[in-house]
């Protein structure tokens, strides 16, 4: 592993211990890239529009998604917009309690054999540190979660729930930001198993905004210091804008967008969720763009990138997919922007 310029080298991450639920989701990211594409998470929170609407759209978008991210309802989420806040308080008014998260993986993890899809968690720190971060570690590790997210909880202030995540078999999926210190983020990627989130936008989550011009220098950055998969997420609203952000990440993740769906269609919400995972997996299938098409800035930065032909063949790659080398045919990565293997999908 390879570390920022001008850092100290950074030691490899810890995997989390061996267990049939922290390994779906390696297995999930690993299956969408032998199929030459970046993986889709579809977010979701427990209980919207009511448990059992809620569970016939989970239950659909699992037959298309390769992740699926159950949210932990809650009515102060600060990276939340306007859509995911007004899901969780009706998930909330609905009566949704923490044993419905787990009954809700449980359920899913019944029908694995329709569907290979992992099972993440979404939750602000506060509904897990009230419920008790061990025990909530390990019923959702029991319940088949694969890992959770926690987007508020800083590096320094998680050891507990590291160690309890670690402990049951779950990754400890960080958030990090684009002006995140150097030593702080290298901090923040040697402490992560399973994967790190990164921020696709700027803003909260649905946000109208186009897909942040950060966001291929923080991956590059993340990619230096780090060789789990890169997730990003929050605004992608639309299946071109998911194309875009699969250009760099290894896995893409949508929510409010799903979410708009269903309220749009409240006669049919499960079938408008499946619809939309449709529209967005079919979008990441497709070739990306080229960069200077929606980045001018990077147009002149087109040679520096370049995939080109090479004596040597073998890309060396951080991702998930090609940690111990691809062959490609013909063509060797060049650059340092161009470390993310969906670079290489790009131009195959």
């Amino acid at each position: 592993m390879r570390a920022a310029a001008g850092s100290a080298p950074v030691s490899a991450p810890p995997w989390w211990r061996p267990s049939i639920a922290g390994a779906a989701l390696q297995r999930a990211i690993e299956a969408a890239q032998a199929q030459d594409r970046c993986a889709l998470a579809t977010y979701l929170p427990v209980g919207y529009p009511d448990r059992i609407r809620g569970m016939d759209a989970l239950h659909l978008l699992a037959q298309t998604a390769d992740v699926i991210e159950l949210g932990v309802p809650y009515a102060a989420g600060g990276f939340d917009g306007p859509v995911i806040q007004k899901a969780s308080r009706t998930a909330l008014a609905e009566g949704f309690r923490m044993d419905d998260l787990f009954a809700a993986a449980r359920e899913l993890s019944a029908t694995s054999a329709s569907s290979t899809a992992a099972l993440l968690v979404m939750s602000y720190w506060q509904p897990i540190h009230a419920y008790g971060p061990g025990r909530f570690a390990a019923r959702a590790a029991a319940a088949g979660i694969s890992g959770v997210l926690v987007p508020d909880l800083p590096v320094e202030e998680a050891g507990p729930w590291l160690d309890a995540a670690h402990s049951a078999g779950l990754a400890a999926i960080p958030r990090v930001s684009p002006p995140t210190a150097p030593d702080r983020l290298a901090a923040i990627a040697a402490a992560a198993t399973g994967m790190v989130y990164a921020p696709a936008t700027d803003g909260v989550t649905g946000n109208p905004q186009p897909i942040s011009p950060r966001l291929p220098g923080l991956v590059a950055q993340l990619r230096s210091l780090t060789s789990l998969p890169i997730a990003a997420g929050i605004g992608i609203s639309t299946p071109a804008q998911a194309r875009t952000a699969a250009t760099w990440a290894d896995l893409v993740v949508i929510g409010s967008a799903v979410i708009r769906r269903m309220h749009a269609q409240p006669n049919a919400p499960a079938d408008a969720a499946a619809a939309a995972a449709r529209d967005f997996i079919d979008a990441i299938r497709q070739t990306p763009a080229p960069w200077a098409d929606w980045w001018p800035a990077l147009g002149a930065r087109q040679h520096h990138c370049a995939l080109r032909p090479a004596e040597d063949r073998r890309i060396e790659t951080p991702s998930t997919h090609s940690r111990l080398g691809t062959t490609l045919p013909g063509w060797h990565e060049h650059g340092p922007a161009c470390t993310n293997s969906s670079a290489t999908r790009r131009d195959r």
